[in-house]
């Protein structure tokens, strides 16, 4: 009985002691907390690999950007060029025009010169009839009319000091009653359509 006892408290005994710890649990023990207080060495390729992809990807919005701006940069050059090429194109044109319409004007008015100077004599040949003669005289006048709308003005030539740009001298003339080059006849008067010289005055210079 007594024996029996004995061999039960053993058990017991041995039950309640821990297990005796192996040199193999030991290491692998070790080896797990080593691993839990280190931090894992596989994350840090991916991380830096992280980064440079966001590197490689900000420069190449960057890159982008700067292209972008470039393009934008011609494209405002270029029309700036468009437009300053339309405007001298407005302005050559409407130079062109002006041009174009002030030769027309003068080719016309030479043509009315003609029909001026029949007025002219018209008026100062003797005449008996003076409803016909008053006539003439009313379509001079308006032909004089029309002239100053459209800018056409006659050149002062007798008793002014002659000027090759204006005057036309087809004669010389040994006048005491002028100065010496001075206009003292005009055969024909000169018209100007603005500044510009339509016919000269054909006069006689004294000398």
């Amino acid at each position: 009985m007594d024996q029996e006892k004995k061999e039960d408290l053993k058990e017991e005994t041995t039950a309640a002691t821990p297990e005796e710890a192996t040199p193999e649990s030991t290491e692998t023990a070790a080896s797990a907390a080593d691993e839990s207080a280190i931090p894992d060495q596989a994350d840090a390729p991916k991380e830096k690999n992280d980064k440079e992809d966001k590197k490689k990807k900000k420069k190449e919005r960057k890159d982008a950007l700067a292209q972008m701006e470039a393009e934008l940069d011609a494209q405002k050059d270029q029309h700036l060029r468009l437009m300053a090429e339309y405007q001298n194109y407005r302005n050559r044109t409407t130079e062109e025009k002006k041009k174009i319409y002030g030769d027309a004007k003068v080719d016309c008015v030479k043509e009315l010169l003609n029909v001026m100077d029949s007025f002219e004599r018209a008026l100062d040949a003797p005449c008996g009839d003076e409803n016909y003669k008053k006539g003439v005289e009313m379509t001079f006048v308006q032909m004089q009319k029309a002239f100053e709308k459209l800018g056409v003005t006659e050149i002062t030539a007798l008793g002014e000091t002659f000027d090759p740009n204006l005057h036309n001298a087809i004669k010389q003339v040994d006048d005491s009653d002028y100065e010496i080059d001075k206009v003292c006849e005009v055969f024909q008067k000169g018209y100007l359509l603005g500044d510009r010289l339509i016919r000269p005055a054909m006069v006689a210079v004294s000398v």
